[in-house]
This record gives C-alpha cells, sequence and structure tokens, in this order.
C-alpha cells in the first residue's frame, strides 16, 4: 500500500467500478477482485492502474495490474493478460475509483485529534516549545525537538534525532533520523490536484505520504504535498533551502542541494547529487538525471541527461547558453 495512514475499502469487483464510472454493459471478468491502486509501474495482479499518455508507454508494456483504466487508442499499448477499462477521461475516472477504495483521502480538514504535548505520551520523551499539538497516530522517536506553535497532526511517524521548528504542520510524512525541518514548513498536506468538470473542479484523491529520508533538512516555509497515487520522496543528505514548493509525486535522490524559491510540478523524477539554484522552475513529469546542475531562474521543460549543466529557458546546456548570452 502507498499510504499505511488511509483506510483501505478494497477489495471491489470489476461490477462495482463499472457502476461507479456510469459504465452500462461492461464485458469483464467476474472473477476478478482489486485490492488497491497504483502506478503502472507499482501495481501488482491485485491492484488496478491507469495509462493516460504516451509518455508512459514504457512502464505500460510491461505493468503487472490486473486491470487498467485507457483510452482506445492506448489500450494495445498494455499486456493482453490486462483487463482494460475503456473510458474517455482516464484521470477523472482514476480520480473515482481511488475515491471509493480511499474516501478518506479527499478532503485535507484540520485535525481536531490534536492534544497539547504535554497530555500525552511525549512530555517526557522529546523537548517542545509553547503550544505544541499532536495529532493521534503518532510516533517520536529518542533526542527530538519540536518548535513553538508546531502541529504534528495525525499519521505521522518521526525518527531519531530530528528537529522541528516553529509555526510547523506535518501530517502523513515519514520522517527517518536526523531530519530537520525549519521554521514555517508545511509537509504532508494534498497536493494541487483537480480537473475542470463542467463547470466545477473534481478533486483527485492523493493517498500517497511524503517520506524524507536520513540527514536531509527542509527549509523555512517551503511546502511538500504527499503523494496522489505515488509518494513524494526526498532522498538522504539532500537540503532544501527556504520557501521551496515540492508538488505531489516528486522524487528527489541524494545528496541534492535545491536553492530558494525552486518550484517543482508534480511527479518530477531527480536523480542524485543534483544542484538547482534559486528560482529556477522544473515541469511536471521530467526525468532529471544524476550529477546535473541547473543555473538559477533556469525553466526546465524537458528531460535532462546525466552529468549534464543547463541554464536558461527553456533551459539549455551551459555552454550554449553563455555563448548566445555573451
Amino acid at each position: 500500500m502507498t499510504n499505511p495512514f488511509f483506510k483501505n475499502y478494497g477489495p471491489l469487483n470489476l461490477k462495482d467500478i463499472y457502476k461507479s464510472l456510469g459504465i452500462k454493459n461492461g464485458n469483464y471478468n467476474k472473477k476478478i477482485k482489486i485490492f488497491d491502486i497504483a502506478d503502472l509501474k507499482s501495481a501488482s495482479s491485485k491492484d488496478i492502474s491507469f495509462f493516460h499518455s504516451n509518455k508512459y508507454k514504457s512502464q505500460a508494456l510491461t505493468t503487472k495490474a490486473a486491470v487498467c483504466i485507457t483510452t482506445k487508442n492506448l489500450q494495445y499499448d498494455l499486456p493482453d493478460r490486462c483487463e482494460k477499462i475503456i473510458v474517455e477521461n482516464v484521470l477523472i475516472s482514476t480520480a473515482k475509483v481511488t475515491e471509493i477504495l480511499y474516501p478518506g483521502s479527499v478532503n485535507d480538514d484540520f485535525d481536531n485529534s490534536v492534544k497539547e504535548i504535554s497530555k500525552t505520551k511525549f512530555k517526557k520523551k522529546v523537548k517542545f516549545g509553547k503550544n505544541v499539538l499532536i495529532g493521534t497516530n503518532v510516533k517520536i522517536g529518542k533526542n527530538c525537538l519540536i518548535g513553538h506553535n508546531t502541529i504534528i497532526e495525525k499519521n505521522v511517524s518521526i525518527g531519531d534525532n530530528c528537529s522541528i521548528g516553529s509555526n510547523t504542520v506535518i501530517r502523513n510524512t515519514i520522517l527517518k533520523n536526523h531530519v530537520k525541518i525549519l521554521d514555517g514548513c508545511v509537509v504532508g498536506k494534498k497536493g494541487f490536484g483537480f480537473f475542470p468538470k463542467r463547470g466545477n473542479n473534481y478533486r483527485f484523491p492523493q493517498i500517497g505520504i511524503v517520506l524524507i529520508d536520513d540527514y536531509s533538512e527542509i527549509g523555512c516555509g517551503s511546502t511538500i504535498d504527499r503523494g496522489s497515487i505515488s509518494n513524494t520522496v526526498i532522498g538522504k543528505n539532500t537540503y532544501l533551502d527556504n520557501q521551496i514548493h515540492i508538488a505531489h509525486n516528486v522524487k528527489i535522490g541524494d545528496n541534492c542541494i535545491i536553492a530558494g524559491q525552486v518550484g517543482f510540478a508534480g511527479s518530477s523524477v531527480l536523480g542524485d547529487n543534483v544542484t538547482i539554484g534559486g528560482q529556477a522552475g522544473i515541469s511536471g513529469h521530467l526525468k532529471i538525471g544524476n550529477n546535473i546542475k541547473i543555473g538559477g531562474g533556469s525553466g526546465v521543460i524537458k528531460d535532462i541527461q546525466d552529468n549534464s549543466r543547463v541554464m536558461g529557458y527553456p533551459a539549455k546546456d551551459l555552454k550554449e547558453f553563455i555563448k548566445e548570452n555573451k
């Protein structure tokens, strides 16, 4: 399961799924039961997945998903053993199925389970400031610090030797050991996922978590959205400067350094040892390789191969950028 915190209401049979999507007289295998939903790469033989873009063709060809929501044109790139549900709008249909499996993942209202830390089991275990609130299903390791006016909402696991600053909100998040979250951060809230539909916006449930690995640091005023279908991940020893936004499903590798006001759109993947200058923007669904340097103020709109140095908008090879801007 992508998120160990949200309750899964599976298994579902295909009749239930077809009904939720408004598909009548569907020709389906009545023996199939769906236990979870996952992306093409992660899906198991008990899961339903979705395939909406040729960008994910290589993953579609090898997916283990039992069932896949897709379109007429894309269905032929899926394995024969995979049951296809043909729809007009793959993402809205996927959102509807996700909402059935995880109804608690749609809204992100404030956590009314929180208590003053002095009234919890952590009062003698954690060094904390004033007005610190703790929700249910929270774990905190040894030698941790929590600053003033911070709320650790429900469904958070914090490892050993972690430091959480003041005026910070964390939920649906796992912090490993020696992680530092500085003042004014919001980590683990739902991402910006919705689709316009007949004058309304249809919300995509966000069932992932945020996972921050050992020895990483998140700068002041940064926001990290939890994943939608997969998780949002920050690798080991990765340092984020102040006022950085990381959207849902973004995965950042180990030993990365990211300067202030950088923004990441959803589902982009960064390798290890990536350095990004201030105010750069990374578009969604991109693959940024290992050992990359991206200049400040750059706009990255396509994949970048390993060991590259780029700058500008759109971002291009650094030598080419310098030549054009002499």
